[in-house]
């Protein structure tokens, strides 16, 4: 009898297992083997991240190491003096952002869920950029509606249903050349299949991903970097 259990605990574990790598649809050595010979995030987004993982639900939200490297380096080559990002959640892709901020910079990010600004807090105030972030919690749309910009970085990581309505606010307070980096328009690898017309986020994101693409104010390319994040610069 407890055999049985075991066996039926294991094909628990199995089915679990597949639907985690259907999800991580990039290979995981090549994320491995990229990340081996990247350069490393701070100690402080190491902790940020491990708390993340710990204490606070759908940690699979948070921007993973190696996007982050990305945006902090994006920062580095822009060095921009203001950035808009749409979706703090925890913080790290605010903090990674900050690295290359301008002294007298500010970046100004939005969250929806006030419940998680005191974990924010907690990781700002140790970042040295506490007086450089200013935190919005709201309806990121009207949020948007009320900041001049103009940005030099816009950082979108929001609901998806969404993208193509911030993206509409976002052009006009974008500076020209300016950069709008976008998340999760790989969407797990939805994207690549024929999609059921009541999947509202999946046919968003397609449609975002093309409306970028054909846009000739902006110039687009898609990177393959953990869910999918595409750079898009405003010519």
């Amino acid at each position: 009898m407890a055999m049985h259990y075991l066996n039926l605990l294991n094909d628990f574990l199995m089915q679990d297992q597949i639907k985690i790598d259907k999800m991580d649809f990039i290979n995981q050595s090549i994320l491995e083997y990229s990340l081996k010979n990247s350069s490393k995030e701070s100690d402080l987004l190491k902790n940020l991240r491990k708390e993340t993982n710990q204490k606070i639900l759908h940690p699979r939200m948070l921007t993973g190491e190696l996007q982050g490297r990305f945006l902090s380096l994006i920062s580095k080559l822009v060095k921009p003096n203001e950035i808009l990002e749409i979706g703090t959640y925890t913080g790290y892709g605010t903090l990674c952002l900050s690295e290359g901020l301008d002294s007298n910079g500010t970046i100004h990010t939005i969250e929806l869920n006030e419940e998680l600004i005191d974990f924010q807090n907690k990781f700002f105030n140790q970042s040295g950029k506490k007086n450089q972030i200013k935190q919005y919690i709201g309806n990121a749309l009207s949020v948007i509606k009320k900041l001049k910009g103009p940005f030099d970085i816009v950082f979108l990581d929001a609901d998806k249903a969404n993208y193509i309505n911030y993206l509409k606010l976002i052009y006009p307070k974008l500076k020209k050349g300016g950069l709008l980096i976008s998340d999760n328009v790989l969407w797990s690898g939805k994207v690549l299949n024929k999609t059921d017309e009541n999947d509202t986020d999946t046919n968003i994101i397609k449609k975002f991903n093309s409306l970028l693409q054909k846009n000739k104010c902006f110039e687009t390319i898609i990177l393959p970097i953990r869910d999918g994040l595409s750079l898009s610069r405003k010519t």
